[in-house]
C-alpha cells in the first residue's frame, strides 16, 4: 500500500505518518488494504472551490474524495481542510490531531465504499470511524455526532 501525503498549508499539526497510519487503517477496515492513497492537506479556500467545481455546492466543507480507480497513480485522493479541522475542533474542545484524523478515515472509508447519506448508513461509517481511531489510539473525545458538511 502506497500513500503520499502533500501539505498546501502551513504549519503542520499532523506528521506525515500519523496521516498514512489513518489511511492505512481506514483501508484495511473497509477491506481495501492494497489501495494506493494521495492525501491532501489543503485550506478552506482550495476546499471549497474543489467543491463548487465538482459537486456544485459553494458551501465550506471537511474532506472531499475522488475516486480515481482506473489509471495509473493512485486509486484514490482524499483532499482535507486543515481549516475546517482546526475550526471545528476548537469549537468542540477536541484536538486538532484528531479531527485532521477522523477527516482522513472519513475520506478512505468513502472511497472504500461507505456511505453516510442514510441514517442507517450514517450509523454504520460512525461505528467504522470510531473503531479505526480506537485502533490508532485515539479516544472519543466528544460524545455528539460529527456535523458533516
Amino acid at each position: 500500500m502506497t500513500i503520499s501525503v502533500a501539505w498546501d498549508v502551513e504549519p503542520r499539526p499532523l506528521p506525515d505518518a500519523d496521516i498514512q497510519a489513518a489511511a492505512r487503517a481506514a483501508a484495511v477496515h473497509g477491506g481495501q488494504p492494497e489501495m494506493e492513497l494521495a492525501v491532501v492537506l489543503v485550506d478552506e479556500e482550495f476546499l471549497c472551490d474543489l467543491h463548487l467545481r465538482f459537486l456544485d455546492d459553494p458551501s465550506a466543507t471537511d474532506v472531499i474524495t475522488f475516486d480515481l480507480g482506473e489509471g495509473p497513480g493512485p486509486e484514490g485522493e482524499v483532499y482535507v481542510s486543515v481549516d475546517r479541522a482546526r475550526e471545528v475542533s476548537a469549537a468542540r474542545g477536541t484536538s486538532l490531531q484528531r479531527e485532521l484524523a477522523l477527516y482522513v478515515v472519513h475520506g478512505v472509508l468513502h472511497l472504500c465504499g461507505f456511505d453516510d447519506q442514510s441514517d442507517c448508513d450514517r450509523v454504520e461509517m460512525r461505528a467504522a470511524e470510531s473503531t479505526v481511531l480506537k485502533s490508532l489510539g485515539y479516544v472519543d473525545e466528544h460524545s455528539g455526532e460529527h456535523e458533516w458538511s
